[in-house]
């Protein structure tokens, strides 16, 4: 198949740290041409795909209302004068890039990695797209789109097996506990904090410190003061090597989360090392936990502190087992394949 996939021209796919989505797509890109497909890949200056033809667009860290006004244009050109020459059109980015396919007779995929507002859905019914496919990266994403219409699909994210190191020596009573993610108030850093001076666990943070104002201020206050070098150290911005042997240390990874998380990356990639996650009941984040087999799902900072106390019960080679059943790179992109299969005889 001749497929285009479009992302989102804030970092470069693959990142250099931070950035679930971009490192979802590049895999996906990858994968897609490992299977023999023709594979453009329309994201940000910076971006690499051995096997893709990579044309960027926008530039890298830009994210206003000009900017990505500027960006709908820019690949309304492209689709206008190219959109032709492809079988499948994969959006990972905003649904206005797909605009000028709407009327085509052209299979098209919609993902969305984020909370959906069902308006759109009915705006674009309202446009009469055609061939337009919806996907979410979980259900819980899934059931805030679907009530504005359209097709839809779930498919997770992934994480590739030959990236994380299965490590089943880990003492899951002395080695650290882990938290890894964009080190904003949503995401749970505090929580994570509290849950380790509750038990007087050791602590290790990696992620990067927002810029934007209010966030800034959170982490000034409620994170940093916190960090001590001992039992919370705080790592900074981690590579895919960095983050391999972060996981694959840990004796859990927490996901105290306070927002409605689509499906976080790390959650396989955790896995895959082994490493149980341990998490508060929000967003999809529930469903890609076995509990009790893979992780726990916790309401409470209480319930979280006891399942840290049962990690002893939870066995790594399961977790790097349900890891790649269920989310490893071949496994999903084998189900995008088949989607555009469908898409492509419907």
């Amino acid at each position: 198949m001749q497929i285009l996939v479009i992302m989102d021209p804030l970092i470069p796919v693959p990142p250099r740290h931070y950035g679930g989505i971009e490192r979802v797509v590049a895999d996906l890109v990858a994968g897609l041409g490992r299977r023999g497909h023709d594979v453009t890949l329309w994201a940000a200056p910076g971006s690499a795909a051995p096997t893709a033809k990579v044309e960027p667009f926008g530039r890298e860290q830009e994210w206003t209302r000009w900017s990505n006004l500027r960006n709908v244009l820019t690949l309304s050109m492209r689709s206008s004068l190219r959109g032709h020459r492809f079988d499948v059109v994969h959006n990972f980015g905003r649904l206005a890039y797909l605009m000028p396919l709407f009327r085509r007779n052209v299979a098209k995929v919609q993902t969305y990695m984020r909370r959906v507002n069902p308006e759109n859905m009915r705006r674009v019914s309202t446009a009469r797209a055609r061939r337009l496919h919806y996907t979410a990266v979980s259900a819980a994403i899934r059931d805030t789109g679907s009530p504005g219409g359209g097709e839809w699909s779930v498919i997770y994210n992934c994480a590739a097996p030959a990236r994380y190191t299965f490590r089943g020596d880990v003492d899951p009573r002395s080695a650290p506990l882990v938290f890894l993610g964009r080190l904003e108030r949503c995401k749970g850093p505090h929580t994570a904090i509290e849950v380790a001076r509750r038990l007087n666990r050791r602590l290790i943070i990696a992620g990067n410190i927002s810029q934007l104002a209010d966030e800034r201020e959170f982490f000034d206050k409620e994170v940093a003061p916190k960090i001590d070098g001992n039992l919370v150290t705080y790592v900074g911005p981690v590579d895919d090597g960095q983050k391999d042997a972060l996981l694959g240390g840990a004796a859990a990874m927490l996901l105290p989360i306070e927002w409605e998380e689509p499906f976080p990356v790390v959650l396989p990639e955790a896995l895959l090392c082994g490493t149980p996650v341990l998490a508060f009941r929000r967003g999809g984040v529930p469903e890609g936990i076995a509990d009790g087999r893979t992780g726990y799902v916790c309401d409470t900072i209480d319930e979280m502190c006891a399942a840290v106390n049962r990690l002893h019960l939870i066995d790594r080679a399961g977790c790097r087992a349900e890891a790649e059943r269920r989310f490893a790179d071949e496994v999903i992109v084998g189900e995008y394949e088949s989607l555009y299969r469908r898409a492509l005889s419907a």
